[in-house]
């Protein structure tokens, strides 16, 4: 869905593109948020937390995480031990139940 999204973007923006073509950087847009949604993505398993970002990517283990942190509308962050926060890309409030189950209790469910 998110795709189709971009992929409305990229069609209004065609309208400053064919009008002033000195705009075309403009598509370079639609080309980064698509590379954004294929590649920001949070994958959990029994041993930790791997974050992948636009370029590059970062495991933690469970046991270095000290904690997650909400903010109305956005991502989790994930605490660290060493003081440090990770964004957790597509982490949010209504998806913690999956997380908690992944976690095998690390991570508690709020929802029971």
């Amino acid at each position: 869905m998110a795709h189709l999204a971009v992929g409305f973007l990229t069609l209004g923006l065609l309208i400053p593109v064919l009008a002033w073509p000195l705009s075309a950087p403009l598509l370079v847009i639609p080309v980064l948020l698509s590379a954004m949604i294929v590649r920001l993505r949070t994958v959990a398993d029994d041993q930790g937390v791997t974050v992948r970002k636009l370029w590059g990517s970062r495991t933690v283990r469970w046991e270095d995480i000290d904690g997650l942190r909400f903010h109305r509308g956005s991502w989790a962050r994930a605490r660290l031990k060493s003081g440090a926060e990770l964004r957790l890309p597509a982490v949010t409030f209504a998806t913690l139940p999956q997380l908690a189950a992944v976690s095998n209790g690390r991570v508690p469910n709020p929802y029971r």
